[in-house]
């Protein structure tokens, strides 16, 4: 039995496991108690470098649309504690009981960012070296924007897939920055919802287009991605042709469901079925 790099476990059972000794960790859980022990969980996370002279809260205004796409391409927990949950990012709906741990505030631009954080620090609810925990934010410790939505990924191809796909649509954003910002209070309410769609469903929900706010499939969203940002690169459109591969295919969670069918379908009792979901997802 190899590492298992999904998003959550699906046999961990919270109240069995050991708090990490570490400070921070321990920090955590004084804070925190049963919504961070209840945490069991992976993401993945990718950072990528931004110019001084870039405002990093309108650039995430730029990217926030497109968050949820990222996640339907990660999309690895539909189990945890033993269940089948019904959503396809469990690990998000969890994230959703932290402060601060949603889609990013809406913040105009890097001043209203650091006014937002010093309200937070001066009425004690944020610590002076304290993290937002946005599923993306401007990184404290870089001078990068972090992606934090998505999954953690158990197949190598995908991580690259999105870490190319996340920098390309942060390229793009860079080079239009002076464009007049795509933030309005609509988009805001289209990104939420697609983010709320792509947690339950994953790439088997019917979104709402960014622009034309019309019904899409998460293939016709990603023909909308490559039309609106040209694919000018040749990581980028090896990064858009595996994306739809899994799109097409099946994200991890889709190979998660299908294993633990087919046990349950072979016999297997409910314990034995999760173990070869298990099994079979350290030799993805």
């Amino acid at each position: 039995m190899g590492p298992y790099a999904a998003a959550s476990h699906p046999c961990a059972a919270w109240l069995r496991q050991k708090p990490a000794a570490q400070g921070h960790y321990q920090q955590l859980f004084d804070d925190y108690r049963h919504v961070a022990r209840r945490s069991l969980l992976n993401g993945l996370h990718v950072h990528v470098g931004v110019p001084p002279a870039c405002d990093r809260m309108q650039l995430i205004n730029r990217l926030l649309p497109w968050l949820p796409l990222l996640l339907v391409l990660s999309t690895s927990s539909p189990l945890w504690a033993g269940q089948a949950t019904g959503y396809m990012s469990c690990r998000r709906v969890i994230c959703g009981e932290w402060p601060h741990m949603g889609l990013p505030e809406a913040l105009p631009d890097w001043a209203a960012y650091q006014r937002y954080r010093t309200l937070l620090q001066r009425t004690g609810a944020l610590a002076a070296d304290g993290d937002l925990w946005w599923a993306l934010r401007p990184s404290r410790r870089y001078p990068t924007v972090e992606l934090r939505i998505c999954d953690g990924c158990p197949n190598l191809e995908d991580v690259l897939c999105i870490a190319a796909l996340f920098r390309h649509l942060v390229e793009h954003s860079i080079a239009y920055r002076h464009d007049p910002l795509p933030c309005s209070r609509e988009l805001r309410w289209i990104a939420q919802e697609n983010y709320w769609r792509a947690m339950r469903h994953g790439r088997h929900a019917h979104f709402i287009g960014c622009h034309e706010q019309q019904p899409v499939t998460a293939q016709g969203w990603l023909a909308q991605l490559q039309a609106q940002i040209p694919i000018d690169s040749a990581d980028a459109e090896r990064a858009c042709r595996h994306a739809l591969h899994v799109l097409r295919h099946g994200t991890h969670a889709d190979q998660q469901l299908r294993c633990l069918a087919q046990a349950r379908a072979d016999g297997l009792g409910k314990g034995q079925a999760l173990r070869a979901v298990v099994a079979a997802g350290t030799c993805i």
